[in-house]
């Protein structure tokens, strides 16, 4: 897609189009992350996701074909930024979806406050307190784009423009400080727990779960397999989805600010400002 204001001289790059995922002439590069070759090791308690996994790539378009009936745009630049705001009003909203990864994030810290004891501090209550009220603002956020959309003659409904931006704008932040009171809850052992190697270690296995035993009643594994979801969700593979991406997914964080700029009325808040200040306007 286009990614910013066009003039006649860049009619020829004014295209939107799409294409299968295995269309001849496109090359994908595999991403690299933290932690990815736990997954060739053998032992689940490791990958912290112990079913599912994502996976990035970059791809290369070398001489592909395009049926016409899946160009959306072929030239028309006048258009340009209009489709990639009206797309981006969609596609920021949808990042509700980091809520529910929120919402295993708040429960496995919620766990492994329980699994160490300390279920009923109350700076643990707050923290968790803290963390759905950060991922239910962001729900609101986008369900109120729902709620607010406008419906064209055509009968497409286009979703409310400043508060899916907003949305996003929250989605930037947030999920980092979620991760952060998650990692203070989880405690070091996060990240200086040894591998599941070691505890399947016939000598070394028995000795670490003595040392590591957290409540009593508690299994070792299960507290080690939800320090590993910690780890994986914010410092692992599946934090380029969950933080990385909640970052500059659907655009970076400059792009809703100049979205939101475009749309916030400023000079019919300065009206409103100066009205009730009796101030007189012309």
């Amino acid at each position: 897609m286009p990614t910013l204001n066009m003039s006649a001289a860049d009619k020829d790059f004014a295209v939107v189009a799409m294409v299968p995922g295995d269309a001849e002439g496109m090359t994908y590069f595999l991403g690299r992350q933290s932690c990815d070759t736990r997954a060739l090791e053998g032992h689940d308690e490791d990958l912290g996701n112990a079913h599912y996994a994502g996976q990035e790539v970059l791809v290369y378009f070398d001489n592909v074909f395009i049926p016409h009936e899946h160009v959306f745009m072929d030239g028309e630049y006048a258009f340009a930024q209009e489709l990639v705001a009206r797309f981006t009003q969609y596609h920021r909203a949808s990042y509700i979806c980091k809520t529910g990864l929120g919402d295993v994030l708040v429960g496995a810290a919620a766990s492994l406050a329980e699994d160490n004891g300390v279920a009923q501090a109350s700076h643990v209550k707050d923290k968790l307190v803290e963390m759905v009220h950060l991922n239910e603002t962001i729900a609101a956020c986008s369900q109120a784009s729902a709620h607010a959309a406008h419906v064209f003659p055509s009968g497409t409904a286009i979703n409310d423009a400043m508060l899916a931006n907003v949305c996003k704008q929250n989605v930037t932040r947030f999920p980092y400080e979620i991760s952060r009171l998650a990692q203070d809850l989880a405690g070091g052992l996060m990240v200086t727990m040894p591998g599941a190697a070691d505890f399947a270690h016939e000598d070394h296995g028995p000795l670490l779960k003595r040392l590591l035993q957290g409540k009593v009643g508690v299994p070792v594994d299960n507290r080690r397999r939800m320090l590993r979801l910690v780890e994986n969700m914010t410092l692992g593979r599946n934090a380029v989805g969950y933080l990385t991406e909640s970052m500059h997914g659907a655009g970076s964080p400059q792009a809703q600010r100049i979205q939101i700029q475009r749309g916030m009325q400023i000079e019919n808040k300065k009206w409103l400002a100066r009205k009730l200040a009796g101030i007189v306007q012309e």
